[in-house]
């Protein structure tokens, strides 16, 4: 199978043999995969990472379980062990012992299969179109932050950052109740916000004001300095940014004014697939480009690029 392999920081594709599903897991032929800001990081060296990129896909079941067989699905990324304290706990995202499709000790779904365990899989709805299920994995993401803070309908929500994920977070918390305020560099970007309601500002027009609930989502190592800036005393503030760039920190702030801080990461799919179900989240205008799998490393070059916001790897 073909499939886009990281080496360092040299992106390539190859050659290699399907996935053979270990017990408990099932083979998916991948669809559509989508390129993640994680995925960037990556390839700069976040992690250390080292084999098949990817792990936001669409896909069928070609192999394992006969009730799952040719069953359309989206997968979730963290392979948790089952067995320790902390699976045993509920928390099987945070198993010390987990790997993470294709960030961390398990191949990705940059490729033409891509092996699954069968407790993670989810069937994607006959009215989900396949370009629309491939977000179902970042838009658990935002659907995460519901889980960590009890959202008052008509608090006051700001959004840093207009990329993949900002756009996501912005409607996720716009459609459970929220004022949202979504701040970024990108016109475009933001008007895809504005259609649907939400206030938007460019950072060069913005001053930060006092907000309950800040969401850091911007990619970039700077980020943080801003939501600090913008939160209010006694508010939340929630990091959704992975970088491989390590800054040095202000604590002072967040001690000085009592400011919650949450790292927020992977989410629960049953409402992401519900969402996209009944249409309350935009995912199609995300979209900006698709690039066949065996022009790999292009795709994540155009992912990169300025005004990118989702690209898509086609398989077939």
């Amino acid at each position: 199978m073909r499939a886009i392999h990281l080496d360092g920081s040299a992106v390539r594709v190859i050659e290699a043999p399907p996935p053979e599903p270990e017990p408990g897991s099932a083979r998916v032929r991948v669809t559509l995969a989508g390129v993640c800001n994680t995925d960037l990081e990556l390839v700069k060296g976040y992690l250390g990472f080292r084999g098949v990129l990817g792990h936001e896909f669409v896909g069928v079941v070609d192999d394992g379980p006969e009730h799952w067989r040719g069953r359309r699905v989206v997968g979730e990324i963290n392979f948790a062990c089952g067995r320790c304290a902390t699976c045993a706990r509920g928390l099987p995202r945070h198993c010390p012992a987990r790997r993470v499709m294709g960030i961390q000790g398990a191949d990705g779904a940059f490729a033409e299969w891509v092996q699954v365990p069968v407790g993670n899989l989810h069937a994607v709805p006959d009215d989900v179109a396949d370009e629309c299920a491939v977000f179902t994995e970042p838009l658990a993401a935002a659907f995460e932050i519901l889980e960590q803070v009890e959202l008052v309908p008509g608090t006051r929500c700001l959004v840093l950052g207009d990329g993949k994920l900002g756009l996501l977070v912005a409607q996720v918390l716009q459609d459970a109740g929220a004022r949202v305020l979504a701040v970024g560099r990108h016109p475009d970007k933001l008007a895809i916000l504005a259609r649907r309601g939400i206030e938007t500002r460019l950072a060069e027009d913005w001053t930060p004001e006092p907000t309950p609930l800040v969401v850091e989502a911007t990619g970039r190592a700077p980020g943080f300095r801003a939501a600090v800036a913008a939160t209010e005393p006694r508010g939340t503030l929630v990091l959704k940014s992975t970088v491989a760039e390590q800054p040095r920190v202000d604590l002072a702030p967040l001690v000085i004014h009592e400011i919650r801080v949450l790292g927020s990461r992977c989410g629960p799919f049953p409402p992401a697939l519900r969402a996209l179900v009944e249409a309350r989240v935009e995912v199609r205008a995300l979209v900006t480009d698709r690039v066949p799998l065996a022009r790999g490393a292009e795709a994540l070059e155009r992912a990169a690029a300025p005004g990118a916001i989702k690209v898509l790897i086609e398989t077939r």
